[in-house]
């Protein structure tokens, strides 16, 4: 058995898939085969004897789960099905759900997903009397969120913000703690504390702490760069006793300091395990030479990363090119005519292309493009399936019958459809709930005592009446047979039917394809009860509802791209300001996770990849000017190259028919980053730019009238149009137009 299942992988995989015992971190570049790596080990272990039982492997989306837990049970049929494979977020849940009693929880405890938690600190706010155009409810969701993530209760950070003097501080505190207050009375959890309220429960109860660690005797923890406090201190708590834990990630792929990622946990490893042993996963199988060489030139640029470099067998058949662009919209026009080209001539699926970019805000222009040629597109990230009102209206029925005491669900249905109970009234309930310190739903029971009018009195026990039904079907139900009853029942189906608008005809599509959807879960899951159905949504991320085989071009944010590939991808928008964004060029720490985002979206590329940038660009109604990415340099573009691209011809109109005239699709030449088929690129000597004949030279200190002295750090254009930026000796920096700046050179 053993030697099946090594026998296809290369010295370092076996290496790592060999070593069981003891800590083991495995530095996994992009596409070296981590996840056939983790598989392999685990059927290893179960080869070896060591029971399924007691091997847990983490990650952290349902995608990535679904497809190791797949590979697992491939790999060992009798076995596989029996390890526990899940995101962190799936497992706390269950950990949470089966103690829940023994660490004083609910445990038919509901999950929020973002929008009810915005919705709760809403009602904070309201409650404290705060303005909300002064506390952003986004920020402060997002400011809980990171304290969770860094273990901080309330008074944690309330004491920071004493210490500080940091008035705001104190204030977000205070809403914090009024938040999990309010949370804890309707018997519901949010994501962080999902992994915060596991790992204080490990930490508080030793019997449990004793148990799991004897349980899980062998930890596998993926993506380990992307690792927050919490999830550390999960892995550490669990891990040591047995010490048998192997992280593997990559330091160049950590992306996510924004939600709490700390690198400092991959990098740290062999300091929190010093008897760790280290294998480096640098054999890609994924990219062309050239992606990767290109790839390497930019992330090596950063001071804190572990050393290595990815190479690769594969053949050397593809290409990297620089597109410039004059404008955002000639911008998605070439890329979009580069598409329509290439999926006729080379043969390609337009699901092998990807377009990636730095802000959700840069789709539009490629929508308006991709829509004009008639080419299909699917965006990542944007509104999803159970975002929609008429799928959270429904929801919010079944969270409301799994756990009454839940206010947020309570308030978006009492009057969906209208019941005739009006927003004065809820106010009014509301009010005398939280004076008698009870949920809306319990405050109910003494509703004549709280100053409603009759009507609004009647209608609420007819609620009441119609949500006790529903209550008594779940016990004797399906969930499917419980939704059908809700959207009939409840009239919902009715007042769609009755306004018989396109909108509302989609709507119902949406809610019988929920329906389906709750069909699929009761077929495939082991846990058919209401509260493993609301877990199971409440864990969906974006990237779960990607089809890779759905026929069209991919559009996403870079966040969004890891763990992905496609044969031919546009990175799109590099420009100064944009990628690497706002002023994250002037922090170190920073700017080395920026150049980092960049490795992840170049490290997706299959054969071609794209660096895309527009002169001009229309931020929030504003054109700004703009200079190449420092990316694209340190690519090993010549700036000159980057620059020099206002001569190439594009045809903006380009059909599908006139995409069998190959010599019109020009990509910006450079020598050693030449597309090589002849026909694609005619003459060779347009894209050489012209000499720069200016005073001006990157590295030269000049003089302004009003500003100073200063350092020319970069150029872009040439004659009339030349653009500069400086330095100045203030720690300013200026972009300029050179012919009307009035700079003397001095040196």
């Amino acid at each position: 058995m053993e030697e099946i299942l090594i026998k296809n992988l290369n010295s370092h995989q076996k290496e790592a898939v060999l070593c069981t015992e003891g800590p083991l971190i495995i530095f996994a570049g992009a596409g070296t085969g981590k996840t056939r790596v983790i598989t392999h080990r685990i059927a290893y272990l179960l080869s070896k004897g060591v029971a399924p039982w007691s091997i847990l492997a983490v990650t952290f989306t349902n995608k990535a789960a679904a497809e190791m837990k797949q590979r697992v049970v491939d790999l060992a049929p009798e076995s596989g099905e029996k390890v526990w494979v899940s995101t962190f977020h799936a497992f706390c849940a269950y950990f949470l759900r089966i103690e829940a009693t023994k660490i004083g929880l609910n445990p038919n405890f509901l999950i929020y997903d973002y929008s009810e938690q915005k919705n709760l600190i809403k009602d904070c706010l309201k409650e404290l009397d705060l303005d909300e155009k002064k506390f952003k409810i986004s920020s402060i969701a997002d400011k809980i969120s990171r304290a969770k993530d860094d273990l901080k209760s309330p008074s944690d950070i309330a004491a920071k913000a004493k210490e500080d003097n940091d008035l705001f501080g104190i204030a977000i505190a205070k809403i914090y703690q009024f938040y999990q207050r309010k949370l804890e009375s309707s018997g519901s959890l949010d994501f962080g504390d999902l992994i915060m309220r596991t790992v204080i429960a490990l930490e508080q109860y030793h019997i449990l702490l004793d148990y799991y660690q004897d349980k899980y005797k062998y930890i596998m923890i993926d993506e380990y760069q992307d690792t927050n406090h919490a999830q550390y201190m999960f892995a550490k708590l669990l891990a040591a006793k047995n010490k048998n834990i192997c992280v593997v990630g990559d330091d160049d792929q950590s992306v996510y300091s924004w939600r709490g990622a700390d690198i400092n946990n991959i990098l740290d490893f062999e300091g929190d395990y010093p008897n760790a042993k280290t294998v480096k996963l640098e054999q890609n199988y994924r990219s062309t030479p050239k992606i990767l060489e290109t790839a390497h030139k930019v992330v090596r640029h950063n001071g804190e990363r572990v050393n290595k470099q990815l190479w690769t067998q594969n053949p050397d058949d593809g290409y990297v090119s620089v597109i410039n662009a004059t404008t955002e919209n000639d911008e998605a026009v070439k890329v979009t005519d580069l598409i329509s080209l290439k999926s006729i001539s080379d043969g390609y699926k337009l699901s092998d292309f990807a377009i990636f970019y730095r802000t959700n805000a840069q789709s539009r222009t490629f929508e308006d493009a991709l829509r004009r040629a008639g080419l299909p597109y699917i965006i990542v990230g944007t509104l999803k399936f159970y975002d929609r009102a008429e799928i959270k209206d429904i929801m919010a029925y079944l969270k409301l019958i799994h756990n009454p005491n839940d206010n947020i669900s309570f308030k978006r249905i009492i009057n969906v459809p209208k019941r005739g109970i009006g927003k004065t009234s809820l106010e009014t309930l509301e009010k005398f709930a939280i004076i008698k310190n009870i949920s809306i739903w319990q405050a109910i029971d003494f509703v004549q005592d709280a100053g409603l009018t009759k009507g609004a009195v009647a209608a609420l026990k007819a609620f009441v009446i119609l949500l006790k039904g529903f209550i008594d079907l779940k016990n004797n139900a399906s969930i499917k047979e419980v939704a059908e009853k809700i959207i009939l029942h409840s009239g919902y189906l009715k007042d769609l039917e009755t306004e018989n608008s396109p909108e509302s005809r989609t709507k119902i599509e949406n809610i019988q394809e929920l329906i389906s959807a709750i069909d699929d879960f009761e077929k495939r899951s082991p846990d058919k009860s209401l509260a493993g159905y609301l877990t199971q949504i409440a864990l969906i991320s974006d990237i779960d509802s990607l089809d890779e085989s759905n026929g069209k071009v991919t559009l996403m944010t870079l966040h969004l791209a890891k763990g992905l590939e496609f044969k031919n991808v546009f990175l799109c928008g590099l420009e100064e300001g944009l990628f690497p964004i706002g002023e994250s060029a002037f922090n170190p720490e920073e700017l080395e996770e920026e150049r980092r985002l960049m490795y992840v979206g170049m490290t997706r590329a299959i054969k071609n990849l794209y660096l895309c940038w527009a002169t001009e660009r229309t931020v929030y109604g504003k054109t700004k000017w703009n200079m190449p990415s420092r990316f694209i340099t340190e690519a090993g573009f010549r700036q000159e190259a980057a620059e020099g691209v206002n001569r190439t011809k594009w045809s903006n109109s380009y059909s599908r028919e006139r995409c069998n005239n190959l010599s019109k699709a020009k990509v910006l030449y450079r020598n050693d980053y030449i597309p090589i088929n002849d026909e694609l690129i005619k003459d060779k000597s347009l894209y050489i730019p012209s000499q720069d004949s200016s005073p001006y030279k990157i590295g030269n200190i000049v003089s302004h009238p009003l500003f100073g002295k200063g350092k020319i750090i970069e150029k872009n254009g040439m004659g009339n149009d030349l653009k500069i930026v400086v330095l100045f000796e203030t720690g300013q920096w200026k972009k300029l137009l050179a012919r009307v700046a009035n700079l003397t050179v001095i040196s």
